[in-house]
């Protein structure tokens, strides 16, 4: 059966703007990002509401007022600056599954745990390094709800009259900037995939069932 052209749902990341959220935790793990009993659903919508969970939540289920996603404007930000070593853990996919569903685009740390890391630019996020000194600076414009604006061409954060550059793989960029996500980059080479297909199919025609 020849391959079918599928639509990819990543959405293309260039700038954003946006008021942060300032998370200062350290060692934060995917079970902490979306916990073990949301992981059945194999969909990547409907998983925003329980990002955090644990921290978000009492025993009730009733929102914790003091936490940071559910005050305002917080609950609405796209940007996540957080502590060291970012989604270590598991390799869960859902984590980044849960931030884009809450909206968040963006998570600036000083460090992330590798395959977090890569999951993050598979499904539209961007992950910003930067050292602990700039991490301080940027937390201080969450703490007055103050925008930041992020630019990944310029690879550039800009905030009040400052700027910081931050560095990124060309190809994960360029990823980002194009809104490909593994399966659009296999579509990308569908034809020869095609040509391929047919050889075999003339060549071993007992391999295929139709």
């Amino acid at each position: 059966m020849m391959l079918e052209s599928t639509k990819t749902n990543m959405q293309k990341f260039n700038t954003l703007k946006s008021i942060p959220a300032y998370l200062p935790i350290v060692n934060i793990d995917t079970d902490m990002i979306i916990p073990k009993q949301f992981l059945k659903t194999i969909k990547r919508t409907g998983l925003g509401k329980n990002l955090f969970f644990e921290m978000r939540y009492d025993d009730k289920g009733k929102e914790i007022d003091d936490f940071v996603l559910n005050k305002s404007p917080f609950n609405n930000t796209k940007i996540l600056i957080t502590g060291k070593n970012f989604g270590c853990g598991s390799s869960r996919e859902h984590a980044p599954w849960a931030l884009l569903d809450f909206g968040i685009t963006c998570v600036i740390s000083s460090s992330f745990a590798d395959i977090f890391h890569n999951n993050c630019f598979k499904n539209g996020i961007l992950p910003i390094i930067l050292d602990d000194e700039k991490i301080k600076e940027l937390s201080e414009y969450a703490k007055r709800k103050e925008e930041i604006f992020v630019d990944l061409n310029e690879e550039k954060i800009f905030y009040g009259n400052n700027e910081v550059k931050f560095k990124i793989d060309p190809f994960k960029k360029k990823c980002l900037l194009e809104g490909l996500d593994d399966i659009a980059l296999s579509l990308n080479k569908l034809s020869k995939i095609e040509n391929f297909e047919k050889n075999l199919k003339n060549k071993k025609p007992w391999v295929f069932n139709d």
